[in-house]
């Protein structure tokens, strides 16, 4: 069988969770038999790589240097065949911005939302800022650093006199920040497998004990639901399914990743943001949806290393 690299820790904000996330990859890969190692992806990564000689890496990191084509990039170079998206589709991904102005080309419906850089507070002044936001957008709002993940750097804005604060919240993490419009109603997201085709696994409805799906409920168990199947119409899941997955192909994924969105309270999808490495924890989405699917989460690993592949 394939030797296999799992490459997670990293140095991002996300670094705890890629931990779990490779340590249960890991574990799954040595249950069916795989020979593989654990990597932690720092400074010495291309050394460890030469010196372990992988024929397969499965990335497991999330977050800057790991999920953001950088890594990706790497691998190409080093010509060994890795999970998830190439380097196009990781670095779009990973941007929230982006990704959104490829839907609003695409046609494919997503939250309204303005921009701002931390050039334009200093020229402008924060005032000229709000204003700007409050003439195109009405509270509730989401702001969020456009290249974090599991929530890090997201406040959610229910009084104007909080902006500000969540605008430099957000800053602290991103020179560029984006303000979009909160979508009252019910959080899904659609994990999304393989490509010619791709397969849309079972939608998952997301709750959580606090209202608000954040890092803390994520990552603690019993602070969260997976509720499969979603408490919604057919016909409301169809449209997701379908936005999720044009989502997914216009951003150009492959291998596997997750689409979240929400949908309002007549029916109407608007897709927040894609996941080109997903986590893999044991309270992470992407493996219920496989569950749910009838792929056990070893062969669920299995069958991402065998679709591995460099761009």
């Amino acid at each position: 069988m394939k030797k296999v690299a799992v490459l997670l820790g990293g140095s991002s904000s996300e670094r705890e969770v890629s931990l779990r996330s490779g340590e249960a990859v890991y574990q799954a890969l040595l249950k069916i038999g795989y020979p593989a190692v654990k990597i932690d992806a720092g400074a010495h990564l291309v050394e460890q790589l030469l010196q372990e000689r992988p024929q397969v890496a499965f990335i497991a990191l999330h977050g800057k240097l790991g999920e953001d084509g950088t890594l990706q990039g790497l691998l190409d170079i080093l010509q060994i065949p890795y999970t998830g998206p190439g380097v196009l589709a990781s670095a779009i991904g990973m941007n929230k911005l982006i990704t959104k102005k490829i839907l609003l080309a695409e046609g494919i419906p997503t939250p309204p939302f303005e921009s701002v850089h931390k050039e334009e507070i200093k020229t402008k002044g924060i005032v000229s800022i709000i204003t700007k936001v409050k003439e195109k957008l009405a509270l509730p709002l989401v702001v969020k650093a456009i290249t974090q993940g599991s929530t890090i750097g997201i406040f959610f804005v229910h009084r104007e006199e909080d902006l500000v604060e969540a605008i430099n919240g957000a800053l602290n993490y991103d020179d560029e920040i984006l303000i979009e419009k909160m979508i009252q109603g019910t959080e899904l997201t659609a994990s999304i497998l393989g490509d010619n085709p791709a397969q849309v696994l079972p939608l998952i409805e997301i709750t959580s004990t606090t209202g608000v799906y954040d890092y803390q409920s994520k990552y603690t168990p019993g602070m969260s639901s997976h509720l499969i199947p979603p408490r919604l119409p057919q016909t409301t899941q169809a449209k997701v399914r379908e936005a999720c997955l044009r989502t997914y192909q216009a951003i150009g994924c492959r291998g596997y990743a997750r689409v979240d969105c929400m949908v309002d309270n007549e029916g109407n999808p608007y897709i927040l943001e894609v996941n080109t490495a997903p986590g893999m924890t044991d309270t992470s989405l992407f493996p219920d949806a496989a569950k749910a699917a009838g792929l056990e989460f070893p062969e669920l690993i299995r069958q991402l290393v065998e679709r591995a592949r460099c761009d």
